[in-house]
């Protein structure tokens, strides 16, 4: 319980000074404790500005272990535990693919398997190449290049959302892995107060 609420204690002192060094402040993600208000078992927020060395001096000031001593446990008043910590970790945001029809390449080529004289007389079949990357994908299930030119361009979009979802699953595992990295010593700042 009291990790939960340290947890809230230290989300609200770095929106405070995102806020005084003028950076934007988003919510992205944020585990309530389940039974007290103000308490989390995790947050994830994102932070914009102008000016890369705001960011990069808040990035500096906060990126770590952070330490409260409790002076008072209204949870367990007896308890004899003062030292709580919290890891803050920072990530680059994961950036989308935007797909343009511009970049998209699209080659026509002979289809091969049953079709008759159309098969091997028309270039049907069409290979659909996003030129960023490379990627490409091909169909040939079509008789008609136009048909067979819509269904390439949908298996490769198809293809590079299954590589972002890729990309953002390994982000979200990496960020939830943070929480078994927390070093508790050597904290970046340190916090008094009653819990």
């Amino acid at each position: 319980m009291e990790c939960a609420r340290v947890v809230g204690i230290v989300f609200k002192k770095i929106i405070e000074d995102a806020e005084k060094r003028g950076l934007t402040v988003g919510i992205i993600e944020m585990v309530e404790h389940n039974r007290y208000e103000g308490c989390f078992m995790s947050v994830v927020i994102s932070l914009s500005s102008e000016d890369n060395g705001a960011l990069y001096g808040f990035e500096n000031d906060w990126n770590g272990t952070i330490q409260y001593i409790s002076t008072k446990n209204p949870y367990r008043p007896n308890h004899g535990r003062k030292n709580w910590f919290v890891g803050v970790n920072f990530f680059s945001e994961l950036e989308l693919i935007q797909v343009s029809d511009k970049d998209i390449k699209y080659e026509t080529m002979r289809a091969s398997g049953p079709g008759g004289q159309n098969v091997n007389k028309v270039e049907t079949a069409v290979r659909a190449i996003y030129v960023p990357t490379g990627l490409a994908v091909v169909s040939s299930e079509q008789r008609n290049q136009a048909q067979n030119k819509k269904t390439a361009r949908d298996k490769l979009l198809i293809k590079l959302t299954e590589i972002e979802e890729e990309k953002k699953a390994e982000q979200d595992r990496v960020v939830w892995m943070n929480h078994n990295l927390l070093v508790r010593g050597n904290p970046v700042q340190t916090f008094r107060g009653s819990l």
